[in-house]
């Protein structure tokens, strides 16, 4: 038997996945309580024995109520998520087996003396508390509240129907009630902070692709602002050129000519926003990324070498465009708690490592292209870099950057990783 597997599987679910996993099994635990607590009961009469159709009415009731329970918990908890409708079908088999269990069960047990509970007070009290923590899950707060106080309601008469007095049959109720109410809040709160949870990821996943819709409008807006005007200028004096070479004009070529120089400078402008683009600064990109990092609860350090700064621009530039992408990674791809950014200076070499945990063992599904590492590899073979990704270990991943500190300036590596 291969006991690692339950721990693989663990670890490949996102925080969402194992908070909801968590709730679900603590609910599913409780509700054993109920036949352990009927066996118990059946076991403890030896002095007042019980007849054989009260102990198969009360195993029976107290399992199909603990499986009706943990299951309409499931199904109100996909309810409240937006996976599944309301769970009428649930909350109608929970109803049933109320209305035809406590009935047997009263009928069934020994008429009690008097001022005394019936046997099948234990069971009844589990039976409707577990009805009442499925209609308060699966239902709106209101609705279930009002449904719940007409379920407990009707064990005063119920009681009274049995032998019992009123005083004890209003007493039992009360504590029915109290528990009733102090479990429901429980489990109202854990399908909450369930629901919180998967908000918070989604908000998460959002975010991110909100900072890269960003980033590229403002790209755009920066191309369009250089472009927009130059292009109109050409497309004018193209037209002017033609329109004079038709009539054999000679300012059709000095015409022409301009349209060479307003080309030339246009692709000028458009290497310069693309510079200001694609460059980044080594420290502004290092506090940007412990900041994002520790906003999204990411223990972040960093560890930089002496001499960092006397780095040649080239490979500052590089290197920062590095801690940019593998910071989008970790945050879009990982549930990591923790991040270490290690910066090491070598035999003219500089080596950048950035680890973090939480990587799941099946990967999460992308949703954009899927460039951004091959467009670092791009850009650090420009530099006679490279850049290698593993796993040092079980839910880990490691990204090295290294590359020479004689690299070429920003304008080689720009030209030459620009088509």
């Amino acid at each position: 038997m291969d006991l690692t597997r339950p721990v693989r599987r663990w670890r490949a679910l996102g925080k969402p996945q194992r908070t909801e996993l968590y709730m679900r099994w603590s609910v599913y635990f409780a509700t054993l309580t109920s036949p352990l607590v009927a066996l118990n009961s059946v076991q403890g009469t030896a002095d007042h024995p019980l007849s054989t159709e009260l102990i198969v009415v009360m195993i029976s009731a107290s399992v199909i109520g603990s499986v009706l329970c943990g299951g309409t918990f499931r199904a109100g908890l996909n309810h409240r998520l937006g996976r599944r409708p309301a769970p009428v079908a649930w909350l109608v088999a929970n109803g049933l087996l109320l209305a035809t269990a406590v009935p047997a069960l009263l009928l069934l047990a020994p008429v009690p003396a008097a001022g005394k509970l019936p046997v099948t007070t234990t069971e009844i009290s589990y039976l409707t508390t577990f009805c009442c923590l499925s209609i308060i899950t699966a239902m709106p707060l209101r609705a279930g509240i009002l449904t719940c106080t007409a379920v407990l309601l009707l064990l005063v008469p119920a009681g009274m129907l049995a032998g019992t007095s009123l005083a004890v049959s209003i007493g039992l109720t009360v504590a029915i009630t109290l528990w009733s109410a102090v479990l429901g809040a429980a489990w109202r709160s854990s399908v909450w902070i369930v629901s919180v949870v998967w908000e918070l990821d989604a908000a998460r996943e959002t975010q991110a692709q909100l900072a890269v819709a960003e980033e590229r409008l403002r790209f755009s807006r920066d191309l369009h602002d250089v472009m927009g005007r130059n292009l109109t200028t050409i497309a004018l004096k193209s037209e002017l050129a033609v329109q004079l070479a038709r009539r054999g004009r000679p300012e059709a070529a000095e015409q022409m000519a301009e349209v060479q120089r307003i080309a030339q400078e246009s692709q000028r402008e458009v290497r310069e926003v693309v510079r200001g683009y694609r460059a980044a600064d080594l420290q502004a990109e290092l506090t940007g990324a412990r900041s994002v990092l520790r906003a999204a609860q990411v223990e972040c350090t960093t560890e930089l070498a002496e001499g960092t700064t006397a780095m040649p621009p080239a490979v500052q530039s590089v290197l920062g465009w590095v801690i940019r992408e593998a910071t989008t990674n970790v945050l879009r791809h990982s549930d990591a708690r923790y991040c270490s950014i290690r910066l090491r200076l070598a035999d003219g070499r500089a080596v950048l490592e950035i680890e973090n945990d939480g990587v799941p063992t099946i990967p999460k599904p992308s949703t954009g292209s899927g460039t951004g590492l091959a467009g670092l590899r791009e850009r650090l073979v420009v530099l006679g870099g490279e850049l290698t990704c593993g796993r040092p270990g079980s839910g880990r991943h490691r990204l090295t950057a290294g590359l020479p500190l004689t690299a070429g300036s920003p304008d080689t590596a720009l030209e030459a990783s620009t088509p």
